[in-house]
């Protein structure tokens, strides 16, 4: 069992709390206010789960610096209230920054019991390793 810390409990939490908010206020037509409290509980939590330090290296190493600018550009274009513009930066620059984490996901997904025999269906096993190749 992975034991956490209260901070990382509690950056959970938030992160949750955020993907949430960020749902919710797309499926609302792209709510600007559900879409900012989303946008900053999700960086907030990311900082409280893998603390400040590495969140700051994390988005401001030198070749994630396009990911970067995108991502939190688009935060800045919703807080501003411009909430579709700013969701498409914010989906662009989260692939670019994460994109080095979709093999590993797809991976762990491809183990789940029923994720995996999904995922290896002849249809679907293409697809997912087009995307894993392609981003």
């Amino acid at each position: 069992m992975i034991s956490l810390t209260d901070s990382q409990k509690i950056g959970m939490g938030l992160t949750g709390f955020g993907v949430f908010f960020l749902f919710f206020g797309m499926v609302l037509f792209f709510d600007k206010a559900l879409l900012a409290i989303g946008n900053i509980l999700f960086v907030a939590g990311l900082a409280f789960v893998i603390g400040l330090e590495r969140t700051f290296k994390f988005f401001f190493q030198r070749h994630k610096f396009k990911a970067t600018s995108f991502f939190l550009g688009g935060v800045v274009v919703v807080l501003i209230g411009w909430p579709i513009i700013g969701v498409v930066l914010e989906i662009y620059g989260f692939f670019l920054l994460f994109r080095g984490f979709f093999p590993v996901a797809v991976g762990f997904i491809r183990r789940v019991p029923v994720l995996g025999s999904i995922l290896n269906l002849p249809g679907i096993s293409g697809v997912s390793i087009t995307f894993i190749c392609c981003v």
